[in-house]
């Protein structure tokens, strides 16, 4: 794939609420200099389609999942479990007006016909996860060394070895591996997201990529890279972009 026709979109975020005194008469102590609560999001979307759009298409699906957050009036910013909870739903929810959106577009315009994506989100909140995705792009979690995967694929082959048809060592050379079951602005009705927490802890780091990384790259060597990669003192989860088609991670 050529840098003029990249049909991923990777967006990282760092979202906050702060408050700052700047001039009081109030005894030392009773309200804070200065105090903040902030998150951090990351997704991947891999679009598919024929020309141009299927990064149209993963183009608005961030841009579309962005603005829906900036919309919502109450943002929630810590942990919890109702918290999460909460945060929750109105993924599941924002997912599915995505969805919406990109069939919509495409049925205004008849060059779009067919376009859709992958999407994957991770957004913390205190040392909660929240975790959404459709399709194939995946997201791992890297811990004491160990290499986890946090998606289930929704492609034809994942199916396939779910039933016992395919052997999991040939599903990623199998012909159906990028079949996809599930993708955001495909016709044929509403798609849903999975959505999941997952408990952070300190040391944590975080891949999310398309089949770009996971096609040429198997998972042992991914962990190995992500490995080397930790800093030896370093605060926890600090979040960057790792630009390798749509890749991103954060420890």
């Amino acid at each position: 794939m050529t840098a003029s026709n990249n049909e991923d979109h990777f967006l990282v975020v760092r979202f906050h609420r702060a408050l700052q005194t700047l001039l009081t008469n109030l005894p030392d102590g009773l309200v804070p200099p200065r105090a903040e609560e902030a998150g951090y999001g990351l997704v991947v979307a891999d679009g598919l389609g024929g020309m141009a759009a299927g990064e149209v298409a993963s183009r608005s699906a961030v841009g579309t999942l962005i603005n829906l957050a900036l919309a919502t009036p109450d943002w929630v910013l810590t942990g919890g479990g109702p918290e999460v909870e909460r945060v929750m739903r109105r993924m599941a929810e924002r997912y599915r007006r995505v969805d919406a959106a990109l069939r919509e577009q495409a049925a205004a315009d008849p060059g779009l016909a067919g376009m859709g994506t992958t999407m994957t989100l991770a957004c913390s909140l205190g040392a909660d996860l929240v975790l959404a995705y459709v399709g194939g792009s995946r997201a791992y979690l890297l811990r004491g060394g160990t290499l986890h995967p946090l998606t289930r694929d929704h492609t034809l082959v994942r199916e396939l070895v779910d039933r016992g048809v395919v052997r999991p060592e040939q599903a990623a050379r199998h012909p159906f591996r990028h079949v996809l079951t599930r993708a955001l602005g495909r016709a044929g009705g509403e798609v849903d997201a999975e959505v999941q927490r997952v408990a952070l802890a300190d040391g944590d780091q975080l891949l999310l990529c398309t089949d770009g990384l996971t096609d040429l790259v198997d998972p042992a060597a991914i962990g190995a890279v992500l490995r080397g990669a930790l800093p030896r003192t370093a605060p926890a989860r600090r979040w960057w972009s790792w630009p390798c088609r749509g890749a991103a991670r954060t420890t």
